[in-house]
């Protein structure tokens, strides 16, 4: 070990897998020093999480695979190097925190790792802790990682590879199941770390407002997995901005936004952060009063919506509100719970006033823990619900009862107006599809073409139907050159795609989704929800939970906000967004929403689409 080397060195490094035809990535070179982060972008299936799984050794050692070029720690070859020993250099944080959760308890699962690597004991109790209270997992460290939600998973898995203490943290989308409070406070630990430069960081990331805050560099591949950028983020976002278009990867937020508006021939400078765009609009001098001031581009309005949720019969308890500038509007406080501002949202017009799935005084309880509690609301038919809210809070629990995964209690939850409880599975399954927050719990077939078909073929549809069907779905998602691939061996957003292309594969009338957009790249994504859009025009509901609060104001027409298993509010999204709601729960406003607010011409937009220079 050298003390002079940098923390990793990657070499003209290429990786092949069992039956590729190609590397996947390609000729992939960098260094990592103590005190930077380095993020890599790509589109999906360009190789982003198999090079995370080469950093330290897991493949080729566990993975199979032909690794190419040279990969060293701290000057080291890591080929020489045992697993322990790469280990103790590289701690991994996987795109799927289940896939290295081995204990029956919080804490005991973050002690494993430094127990491994032989730190003093005393030493790994104050590690641990730090750990976990650095990802606002103390309060629960003697409960099962089971009970966790997905969110509470990822963030046990940060604190793991956390209190390891090896100098070089390898993450892969390591907020993509947070809350943005959660992602936040990752990024706050991350970022501390490095800028004291304690350890190095190599990051896989969609959520870039938040990674921006912790990386130094950029490395952008291709689809076929070779770099093509590499710079600062200032250089890569806003000097390549129509290369990352043309690739299809995520930029930015407040990025897009700036283009848009320099394109409609406002000086706002060059944003990277939604705090820089937020300056930058408020230095203009028409948003700050003009007698001619901005305005958001026309839009057809929502076209359909349910009813507000019914109050509920005792308030919820609600989380300290955040600090808001001087010229902002008092924010919610705890003496207003959420629920109290539900009542005052009102439903806008919609084309269709028919409940589709009506929820009256649902409550789950799963291990002496109360999931949901007497919750109610209407969705009507033809909606496009985003349901939001902290981790943990039962978002997954409402879904998976609305589509009968969790079966309800006998009359709580009805469907057509029908008892769905009461539904045979095959009933179920023509009324409601259901696509999974791991898309790996709804595979059952060993390729990809069989498993578009066997929802088919137990619902009797005749070969030919089955056939034309599947191969317009393996087209429509992007799948057909994997169509005969086991599901199990596809990229995190190959995955994610088949999940989704399953539940549309035999049209019900209502796609419920949890997290449809997670491991995406933004080409795919916005394929994705533009099928989504297609079937909403077409009158099909859609419910779908998400942390991307700026896609839940991109597409929703009706918010609902779940917090501590209770719906702190519902109703039409522009107004749930307003009514400080978000902050109640401890979210925050979708990042428009945020650089907009109390911005003269600006501050009803929350849409990216609505922005004035947007054209399509």
């Amino acid at each position: 070990m050298s003390d002079a080397a940098p923390l990793i060195r990657v070499d003209q490094v290429s990786i092949t897998h069992r039956d590729a035809v190609r590397p996947t990535p390609a000729w992939v070179s960098f260094t990592v020093e103590r005190g930077e982060a380095l993020l890599i972008l790509g589109p999906s299936g360009c190789g982003k999480s198999t090079l995370a799984l080469a950093l330290n050794g897991l493949i080729p050692k566990d993975v199979w695979a032909t690794v190419d070029g040279t990969i060293e720690l701290a000057g080291d070859d890591l080929s020489s190097l045992s697993m322990a020993e790469a280990s103790a250099r590289v701690a991994m944080v996987f795109q799927d925190p289940d896939a290295q959760i081995v204990t029956s308890t919080v804490f005991d699962e973050v002690v494993f790792g430094a127990e491994n690597l032989c730190v003093p004991a005393a030493e790994v109790e104050a590690r641990v802790e730090r750990a976990l209270r650095s990802v606002g997992l103390w309060n629960r460290h003697a409960d099962s990682p089971d009970v966790l939600s997905g969110g509470g998973r990822q963030r046990l898995a940060i604190a793991a590879a956390i209190a390891q203490g090896s100098p070089l943290v390898v993450l892969d989308e390591p907020t993509a199941n947070l809350d943005p409070r959660g992602a936040r406070e990752v990024y706050d630990v991350l970022g501390a770390l490095v800028a004291a430069g304690e350890i190095g960081v190599v990051l896989v990331e969609h959520n870039l407002d938040e990674a921006l805050r912790v990386a130094t560099r950029v490395l952008v591949l291709d689809q076929s997995g070779r770099p093509v950028l590499s710079g600062t983020p200032r250089e890569v976002f806003l000097d390549a901005a129509p290369l990352l278009s043309e690739l299809g990867v995520w930029q930015p937020v407040a990025a897009l936004a700036g283009g848009h508006l320099r394109d409609a021939g406002l000086a706002v400078g060059t944003p990277l952060t939604i705090a820089e765009l937020r300056a930058g609009v408020l230095g203009l001098g028409v948003a700050a009063g003009s007698p001619e001031p901005l305005a958001p581009r026309a839009t057809e309005g929502s076209a359909r919506a349910a009813a507000v949720v019914e109050p509920a019969t005792s308030e919820p308890a609600t989380s300290e509100p955040t600090a808001s500038e001087a010229t902002a509007p008092e924010p919610i406080t705890t003496k207003a719970p959420a629920q109290e501002l539900a009542s005052d949202l009102q439903a806008p017009a919609s084309l269709s006033l028919e409940p589709h799935l009506v929820v009256r005084e649902l409550k789950v309880v799963r291990a002496g823990r109360i999931l949901l509690d007497r919750v109610s609301l209407t969705i009507n038919r033809g909606a496009f619900v985003a349901v939001v809210g902290p981790n943990g809070a039962g978002k997954t629990t409402l879904l998976q009862s609305l589509a009968g995964i969790e079966t309800p209690p006998r009359g709580t939850v009805r469907v057509d107006d029908r008892d769905l409880a009461r539904l045979r599975a095959r009933e179920l399954r023509d009324r409601i599809g259901y696509v999974f927050q791991n898309p790996e719990h709804q595979f059952l077939a060993s390729t990809v073409r069989d498993e578009l078909s066997l929802e088919l073929r137990t619902q009797g549809f005749d070969v030919a139907a089955i056939d034309a069907r599947v191969a317009a779905s393996l087209e429509r998602f992007g799948l057909d050159e994997v169509a005969e691939l086991h599901p199990f061996l596809l990229s995190g957003g190959q995955k994610r795609r088949l999940s989704v292309a399953t539940a549309l594969v035999s049209g019900a009338p209502c796609l419920v989704l949890d997290e449809p957009t997670f491991g995406q790249d933004r080409a795919r994504a916005a394929e994705l929800v533009a099928v989504l859009a297609e079937l909403h025009a077409t009158g099909t509901t859609i419910i779908m939970a998400t942390h991307d609060l700026q896609l839940a104001a991109d597409v929703a027409d009706q918010l609902v906000v779940v917090d501590e298993a209770r719906i702190a509010a519902s109703g039409p999204t522009a107004e749930v967004i307003a009514s400080g709601v978000l902050e109640a729960v401890g979210l925050d406003r979708p990042p428009l929403a945020q650089a907009f607010r109390d911005v003269p011409g600006l501050r009803e937009v929350i849409r990216m689409r609505d922005l004035p220079g947007v054209t399509s």
